[in-house]
């Protein structure tokens, strides 16, 4: 059997949270390994619609282990919001079913207001964050100021690392006309929490090694999408982490030879929430209507997305970066009724035509998609579970799009009940 990671080919929201369901059901473990509570997934099992934004996916489904890996960061009040959340629809969770990472880092209070302060300051130049926090959490992280989970059982170097951030950051704060924290209150208020976060904590490289020592199918769960990755996406429009399929071994403590299959998911056209670079972006009726019909607005901000056609050179350039083994294309359904559809096949650049998407932002804002216009159909393909059941146009489609971006569709999905899918290849299986 085979351990699976699930990561967004795009700028995130590309559906994963319906895939990730499907592929729950058969999992034993599912893993967070990497951002933070701005991520949303949305799940719809028995007619019942969870919101997830920290808690892995596998917390809706009895037997399933969930674990928060050491690549997340986490705050914890809104951790424990989520999970009273969570068991007020009826899911039990205990320190049996949801392990935390000891060594995962935690966002505290000062990182919002930063993460605020820094993008007023900004004015136009804002690069659209959630205003969570996440990317000051990293920033404490990677300068080894950060306080993480296993800090909670020892109160006194507790105080003394709030004492030290937070002698960091009000100097900061002030300096941006920004209101200063008290270190003592970011204290006094964790403490009061500690226990309630500590019964989940973990050392969860160990508890996944055990695990997979055990035969146990292993899900990792991405959040956001490759364009959003700190080194590969389009940066700084990005978010604050890794989004590749590699950081599922780092965030977690798994080795790489555990991660077996890559399964990409991306929609069957793009979407983008916030500001950065766009080259397929739509703002005419078609726009609209992908938007409309599409119920384009985001999980845990919602903020309306910017939509646009397919581009193939994004996702070929994702399937690279990723390994990505097979593709789940989701919301095909979308483009039913449509007379014509184009998909970006390569860019012009300056008079030159490339097929990559470039790493400076000023040649991610000066490309210009270069398209191929297909047939549409006038057929419905909501809710179709065979490929006979799709019209022909939709079936070249689909087959047009695995020859340009190099990756074959191993799961496509017609609506969104966790049913409604077409299975050509089983993740789990070698």
């Amino acid at each position: 059997m085979s351990n699976v990671v699930v990561v967004g080919a795009q700028w995130g929201d590309e559906g994963k949270g319906k895939i990730v369901d499907w592929l729950c059901s058969r999992a034993d473990v599912v893993v967070r390994s990497q951002g933070g509570h701005n991520a949303g997934h949305t799940l719809v099992i028995d007619g019942v619609t969870y919101k997830n934004k920290l808690l892995p996916s596998g917390v809706v489904r009895k037997g399933k282990l969930s674990v928060i890996g050491n690549g997340v960061v986490i705050n914890p009040w809104a951790l424990l919001e989520e999970i009273d959340q969570i068991r007020s629809q009826g899911v039990d969770i205990t320190p049996e079913s949801l392990v935390i990472a000891e060594n995962a880092a935690l966002i505290l209070p000062v990182h919002p207001a930063l993460d605020q302060a820094l993008e007023n300051i900004k004015g136009e130049n804002k690069i659209g964050t959630t205003k969570r926090g996440i990317g000051p959490a990293y920033e404490d992280k990677v300068a080894r100021r950060g306080i993480r989970v296993c800090d909670l059982r020892d109160p006194e170097v507790l105080r003394e690392k709030i004492d030290n951030m937070m002698f960091h950051h009000n100097i900061l704060l002030k300096g941006m006309g920004a209101e200063t924290l008290d270190p003592k209150q970011i204290y006094d208020d964790l403490m009061k929490i500690a226990d309630d976060v500590l019964q989940y904590a973990g050392v969860v490289w160990r508890i996944l090694d055990q695990a997979r020592s055990n035969n146990k199918k292993m899900l990792f769960e991405g959040a956001q999408g490759t364009m959003l990755d700190i080194d590969h996406g389009t940066y700084p429009f990005v978010t604050s982490s890794n989004t590749v399929a590699s950081q599922a071994a780092t965030g977690s403590g798994m080795g790489m030879n555990a991660m077996k299959y890559v399964l990409g998911i991306t929609k069957a056209y793009t979407t983008r929430v916030g500001k950065g670079p766009f080259p397929t972006e739509l703002f005419d009726e078609t726009g609209d209507y992908l938007g409309e019909k599409g119920h384009e607005f985001g999980t845990v901000t919602g903020r309306k997305r910017r939509c646009g056609w397919f581009d193939a050179v994004l996702v070929r350039q994702a399937v690279c970066v990723n390994g990505i083994s097979g593709i789940a294309l989701t919301k095909l359904d979308v483009l039913d009724g449509l007379e014509e559809l184009k998909i970006c096949t390569g860019y012009r650049l300056n008079g030159e035509v490339i097929d990559y998407y470039p790493a400076s932002q000023v040649g991610q804002a000066e490309v210009e998609p270069i398209y191929e216009t297909m047939e549409g159909w006038s057929e419905t393909t909501c809710g179709a579970r065979s490929w006979k059941d799709l019209p022909a146009a939709a079936v070249k489609y689909v087959r047009r799009i695995e020859e340009l971006i190099g990756a074959p569709v191993a799961m496509l999905s017609t609506s969104p009940e966790r049913d409604d899918t077409i299975l050509m290849t089983d993740p789990f299986v070698d």
